[in-house]
């Protein structure tokens, strides 16, 4: 009878520890889905956290140059942190790769750089849960800032991120 309260007790600490360990296991890829406004996190090609997201003011197609408002598309990588964004925190995308300067180079424009996830900061942060419904950045990718917090401990640089239509 002590050995089935033992069982009892210990089983649903043991079901659990899976779970907890995915939970704060990082991220190597993460996934932006821009017709679904979402931004996902993955583990071994499993989601471990799904965000919704605000994308570029002109949000439909891949980025072209500086100043269009649009997202990039395509397989980039996680290349830099800034822990002093002005919207609160920011991982900067590997955009625009060689293939990206190259159309721009061939159209005669810049491509535009500076593409990040970042949380919404001080001065957009009164949009509170209406964010992933008013596309707001020039072409970044944002979250709440305490999504953003989650993020940051979650994806390292060099972590593959695919931004998909």
């Amino acid at each position: 009878m002590r050995h089935l309260r033992l069982i009892a007790f210990i089983a649903p600490l043991l079901i659990s520890i899976p779970c907890f360990a995915q939970g704060n296991a990082k991220a190597d890829r993460v996934v932006v889905t821009k017709s679904e406004r979402t931004l996902t996190l993955e583990r071994n090609g499993e989601p471990i956290r799904i965000y919704a997201v605000a994308l570029g003011a002109h949000p439909a197609g891949h980025k072209r140059q500086q100043g269009d408002e649009r997202t990039p598309e395509g397989v980039y990588s996680i290349d830099a942190r800034n822990p002093d964004s002005a919207y609160h925190l920011s991982l900067r995308i590997s955009y625009p790769n060689e293939e990206d300067r190259q159309r721009a180079a061939a159209r005669g424009v810049d491509p535009g750089g500076e593409i990040m996830i970042h949380g919404m900061g001080s001065a957009v942060s009164r949009m509170g849960p209406l964010h992933p419904h008013l596309d707001w950045t020039d072409g970044c990718v944002a979250v709440t800032d305490e999504e953003m917090d989650e993020i940051w401990k979650l994806v390292d640089i060099g972590t593959p991120i695919e931004i998909k239509p």
